[in-house]
C-alpha cells in the first residue's frame, strides 16, 4: 500500500522531533531526527503513513536560530524538497511496518478517526511550542493528548462533579439489578443494556464504572488463598465477585464491546497486605487498574477501589461506592497506585519507586475535604529523648538518631525537624475538623481503627486549627512503633469524621513527661467555628500556655453579647476543687477568665459559649487551651470562693439592669488594707441586696460576715463599703428586685482579695427603716469602747426626731446642713447603743441600726 493511500486509513500517536538547517529559516526543511513509539494497536492496521509525517513535522518544526517560529501555512518549501522529504518517509515508513510491535487490543473506528484528526491539528498548529515532547524511547500514553490540546485536561474539565450523572448511574443501577435478577450473564448483554442512554464516551465509560462498582464484590476468599482467584469477565460476572484482575479484565472487556479504548495497568498499590513505609523494590506488583482513552487522552480510575473496602478484621468486603477514583487526576492517583511502567502515572515528571514508598498514605477523603500536606512529606516519623525531665510545650522531640537496627522500614524515611520536634501540618481552603488517633503498630495500613469516627480522646499530642492549617504535635506515652491516624470533615457536616492519612511514628526511647488532659473537643486553642459562634479572637493563640505564679488570664473578643462558661480540667484536681479556680467575667463585646493553677502540671481549659439572650440554646465549645504550670502554684487558701456566678464583675447583665459606672470594672478586687468602697449609679433605682461569703467561714466568729458590709444609696448612687474581717478571698455578691414584689435576682459577684492580717471591725446592725438617702458619716464601726463619748453624725430624709438609745436616750441636732448630730456616751456594761427615728406623725420610734459596745476589760 502507498503511502499517500496509508494516512486514508489510520494513524496512530507518537513523538516526532526536527529542525531546520541552519541555512535558511525559509529554505528546505532538513530531516535530522525522528524517533516514534506506538501504543498497542491492531494487527489489521497499515503501517504509517509518509503523509502523516510530513504533517505532523511541518507543525513540530523548529525553526533555525532563536527567532519565533513560522506558521505551516506560511511555509513555502520548494517540490523538489517535498518529493524528498517523501522519499524519506515512505523508507522510515516500511522500517516501522517491521518493527512494530504486536498489538494486544484492536483499536475502534472512532478512536482511530480521531487519531487521524490529532494529526491533522498538529499540522495548522506549528506555533505552539514542542519542545517538551519526550524522544520515543521516552514517550507515554499522554503523548496523543499534548499534541492535540497542548494541556493536560483534568477531571474537573470533563464534568464539573458527579451530580451530572445523576440520571445515567440511576439507569445502571436499576438495569444492573433487573439484570441480576434475570441471571443474565452475557458481557454483550449486560453492556447493550446499561448503555443504551449514552451519548458520549464520557458517558459509555462512566455505566461501566457504576455497574462495575455495584455489581461486584471483592472475592476476599480469592485473596487470602482459600479459592480460586477469578479474573475471566465471565466467572466474575456469574460469581458477582473478582479481585483486581477481575474488575480491570472485565472493565476492558466492557469497554471494546461500547467502542472505547481500554488498557489494564500493573502496579503496586497500598491497599489491602500492604505496610506503611516497606520496600516494594524487588517485590512483584499486586494490583490492576485501568487506563481509558476519552478526547485522545488518557484517564486512570480503579473499579475495585471504588467499589468498596475490605475489613480484613472480620475478613468480609463492606460496599461503598467512592467516586474518586473514576478517572482520578493523574498527581492524586500516584499517592495510591504505582505502575509498573512510568508511563502510566500521566505525569511530566514520573515518580521513582522509593518516592512512592515514602510517601505519606492519603485516602479519598483527603482530597474530597480538600486538603493539602505541608509537613512531612514522608510517613515515618521519629521521636526521641531529649534529656530532660519534663514536657516542653514546643520541643520535646530529639533530633533523629541512626536507624535502629532490625527495622524494616528504610532509613530514608525517615522525617524530623531539625529541632527535633516532630510536626503533622495540613491546609485547607474550606474550613475542616479534626481529630487524630494513635495507637500501638500494627502489621498492615488497613487494619485495626475504623475508617470513621466521631471523635478521639487521646492525650498524645497537642491538635491545634488555625484559620487556614491544622498542626499536629506529637508525644508517644512509651518508646515503641506506632500507628497515626487523622480524621477529618467538613467543619459544616453532621457526620462522622473521615480517616484522611496515615503516618507511623517511631519513638526510640520515651521519657518522664507530665500527663497531658484528654481533649474531647477535637482541637486545641479557637475551634474552627469560633467566628461564627461570636467570638473573633483571643489573646492566647492555639500554643501551649506557661502559666506564670500559678495565675493565668484569658480573654475573647466577640462580635456580639454571649454567655460563657469555662471548665478546669487537671489529672489531679478534683471536680469540686476546679471550680473553686475559675472566675469568670461577662462583657458586651470581651468574655474574660482567670484560672488559678494549684498543681504542676497540664491543664485543659475549655470555654462553651452561647448567645447571652437566647436562654433556650445549649452552650457550644468554642476554645480549649492547654495550660503548663511548671513553676510556683496557687496556694489552695487562695482558690476562689466556692458558688460563684457565672458573671463576675460588671457586665452585660449589669448594664441591661441599668447598674452602671462602676468604680471597680474587673471581677477581682485587692483590699491591702482590708477596705474597699465599690460604687455604682443605679439609674433604674432598683431594689438592691448584697452578700459576703467565703470558704471555710468560721462558725464561732464574733460577728457574721454581712456585718462586715454597709451599702449607702442616694439619689441613683450606690456605695457599697467592706471591711474584711480577716485576710483570705471573700465572695461579694450584688442581687436586684427588677419586678415589684419579685425575687431578687444575681446581678455580678465580686472576688475580694485581702492580704490584710489586721482584723476589720463590723458595721452597725442595720435594720429596714434604714432607707434610701440615708448616710452614716460616723460612727462608721458598729463596736464601741465602752465609757466613752462618740460623736454621732447621720442624714436621714424626713426625719422628725432622731436618738441614740442605750442607759439613756440622747437626742440628736439638726443642723443647717440637714445632718443629725450629737456626742453620745457609751457608758459601762452597755451591750449596744440604737440608732432610732420618728419617720412619721405617729410619733413612734423605728430603730434604724444598733452598735455593739465593749465589754470592759
Amino acid at each position: 500500500m502507498s503511502a499517500e493511500v496509508a494516512i486514508q486509513k489510520f494513524s496512530f500517536p507518537f513523538s516526532c522531533s526536527a529542525r531546520q538547517d541552519e541555512a535558511s529559516q525559509t529554505g528546505p526543511i532538513q530531516v535530522k531526527a525522528l524517533e516514534l513509539r506506538g501504543l498497542p494497536e491492531s494487527p489489521a492496521l497499515s503501517p504509517p503513513s509518509a503523509v502523516a509525517f510530513v504533517g505532523i513535522l511541518a507543525g513540530c518544526a523548529k525553526p533555525a536560530g532563536d527567532g519565533p517560529k513560522t506558521p505551516v501555512d506560511d511555509v513555502q518549501a520548494p517540490q523538489s524538497a517535498v518529493l524528498s522529504r517523501r522519499n524519506v518517509f515512505e523508507k522510515l515508513a516500511a522500517e516501522a511496518e517491521d518493527q512494530r510491535p504486536t498489538a494486544k487490543r484492536q483499536l475502534s473506528s472512532e478512536s482511530a478517526s480521531r487519531s487521524i484528526d490529532v494529526v491533522k491539528k498538529c499540522n495548522v498548529r506549528a506555533e505552539e511550542p514542542q519542545r517538551n515532547l519526550k524522544t520515543g524511547a521516552e514517550v507515554g500514553p499522554r503523548c496523543t493528548a499534548t499534541a492535540a490540546v497542548g494541556r493536560r485536561r483534568r477531571r474537573k474539565d470533563l464534568f464539573a462533579n458527579s451530580d451530572i450523572f445523576h440520571r445515567l448511574d440511576s439507569h445502571v443501577i436499576r438495569a444492573g439489578a433487573e439484570l441480576k435478577e434475570k441471571r443474565v450473564h452475557d458481557v454483550a448483554a449486560i453492556v447493550q443494556s446499561i448503555a443504551s442512554i449514552a451519548k458520549n464516551e464520557l458517558e459509555k465509560i462512566r455505566t461501566i464504572w457504576v455497574w462495575l462498582c455495584h455489581n461486584i464484590e471483592y472475592d476476599i476468599g480469592g485473596f487470602l488463598g482459600r479459592s480460586e482467584k477469578l479474573c475471566s469477565p465471565e466467572e466474575v460476572i456469574a460469581s458477582g465477585r473478582g479481585v483486581c484482575c477481575g474488575y480491570a479484565g472485565l472493565c476492558m472487556e466492557m469497554c471494546r464491546l461500547v467502542g472505547l479504548q481500554c488498557q489494564e495497568v500493573a502496579g503496586h498499590s497500598k491497599g489491602i497486605g500492604y505496610r506503611q513505609g516497606q520496600s516494594l523494590r524487588n517485590v512483584t506488583s499486586d494490583h490492576l487498574w485501568n487506563a481509558v482513552l476519552l478526547g485522545g487522552q488518557w484517564f486512570l480510575m480503579d473499579a475495585c477501589w471504588g467499589a468498596g473496602r475490605v475489613d480484613m478484621e472480620h475478613e468480609s468486603f463492606v460496599k461503598r461506592f467512592d467516586d474518586f477514583y473514576f478517572l482520578t487526576d493523574p498527581e492524586e492517583f500516584i499517592e495510591s497506585h504505582f505502575p509498573d511502567e512510568a508511563r502510566w502515572q500521566l505525569l511530566e515528571a514520573p515518580v521513582t519507586l522509593e518516592e512512592f514508598e515514602k510517601r505519606v498514605f492519603k485516602t479519598s477523603a483527603f482530597f474530597a475535604t480538600g486538603l493539602r500536606l505541608i509537613q512531612p512529606h514522608h510517613c515515618h516519623l521519629v521521636t526521641g529523648q531529649s534529656g530532660r525531665q519534663s514536657l516542653s510545650p514546643r520541643k520535646y522531640v530529639n533530633k533523629v538518631r541512626e536507624k535502629t537496627p532490625g527495622n524494616n522500614v528504610s532509613s530514608s524515611n525517615l522525617f524530623s525537624s531539625d529541632e527535633g520536634e516532630a510536626n503533622i501540618s495540613l491546609g485547607f481552603s474550606r474550613p475542616v475538623t479534626f481529630t487524630y488517633e494513635i495507637t500501638p503498630q500494627q502489621d498492615f495500613l488497613h487494619c485495626g481503627t475504623p475508617e470513621q469516627k466521631e471523635s478521639s480522646h487521646s492525650s498524645f499530642g497537642l491538635l491545634t486549627v488555625s484559620q487556614r492549617s491544622m498542626n499536629l504535635q506529637l508525644l508517644p506515652p512509651a518508646s515503641g512503633t506506632y500507628n497515626l491516624r487523622l480524621y477529618a470533615r467538613p467543619e459544616s457536616a453532621s457526620t462522622l469524621l473521615s480517616w484522611v492519612c496515615s503516618f507511623t511514628v517511631e519513638c526510640r526511647e520515651a521519657r518522664a513527661t507530665e500527663e497531658i488532659p484528654e481533649n474531647p473537643y477535637l482541637s486545641w486553642g479557637l475551634q474552627p467555628a469560633a467566628a461564627s459562634l461570636g467570638v473573633s479572637g483571643s489573646n492566647r493563640g492555639s500554643e501551649v500556655a506557661e502559666v506564670e505564679e500559678g495565675r493565668f488570664k484569658l480573654t475573647l473578643s466577640t462580635s456580639r453579647s454571649l454567655m460563657m462558661l469555662c471548665e478546669l480540667v487537671h489529672p489531679d484536681l478534683e471536680t469540686s476543687i476546679a471550680k473553686c479556680c475559675l472566675v469568670s467575667q461577662i462583657q458586651p463585646e470581651i468574655l474574660t477568665c482567670h484560672v488559678l493553677c494549684p498543681s504542676r502540671g497540664f491543664y485543659r481549659l475549655s470555654v462553651f459559649v452561647r448567645d447571652f439572650e437566647k436562654t433556650d440554646m445549649k452552650f457550644q465549645n468554642v476554645a480549649n487551651f492547654l495550660l503548663h504550670c511548671k513553676g510556683k502554684v496557687a496556694d489552695r487558701d487562695e482558690l476562689f470562693p466556692p458558688n460563684l456566678s457565672s458573671t463576675c464583675g460588671p457586665g452585660t447583665r449589669t448594664s441591661e439592669a441599668g447598674l452602671s459606672k462602676f468604680s471597680h470594672t474587673a471581677a477581682l478586687v485587692s483590699t491591702p488594707q482590708g477596705k474597699c468602697n465599690i460604687t455604682f449609679h443605679n439609674q433604674r433605682d432598683l431594689e438592691l441586696h448584697t452578700t459576703l461569703t467565703r470558704a471555710g467561714e468560721r462558725k464561732n466568729a464574733a460577728f457574721p460576715l454581712a456585718r462586715h458590709l454597709f451599702c449607702t444609696h442616694t439619689d441613683s448612687k450606690v456605695t457599697v463599703s467592706v471591711g474584711l474581717p480577716h485576710a483570705g478571698t471573700y465572695r461579694l455578691g450584688l442581687y436586684a428586685r427588677t419586678a415589684p414584689g419579685g425575687e431578687f435576682n444575681p446581678m455580678c459577684d465580686f472576688v475580694l482579695r485581702n492580704s490584710c492580717e489586721q482584723a476589720g471591725l463590723p458595721f452597725p446592725c442595720v435594720y429596714a427603716a434604714w432607707k434610701k438617702g440615708c448616710v452614716l458619716f460616723e460612727p462608721r464601726v458598729g463596736l464601741l469602747d465602752a465609757a466613752s463619748w462618740v460623736r454621732f453624725r447621720v442624714r436621714i430624709p424626713g426625719a422628725q426626731r432622731v436618738c441614740v438609745v442605750g442607759h439613756g436616750r440622747t437626742d440628736l441636732k439638726l443642723n443647717k446642713s440637714r445632718v443629725w448630730e450629737a456626742e453620745v456616751f457609751s457608758g459601762e456594761g452597755v451591750a449596744e447603743l440604737k440608732l432610732a427615728a420618728n419617720l412619721g406623725d405617729s410619733g413612734e420610734m423605728a430603730v434604724l441600726m444598733t452598735f455593739n459596745v465593749k465589754k470592759p476589760s
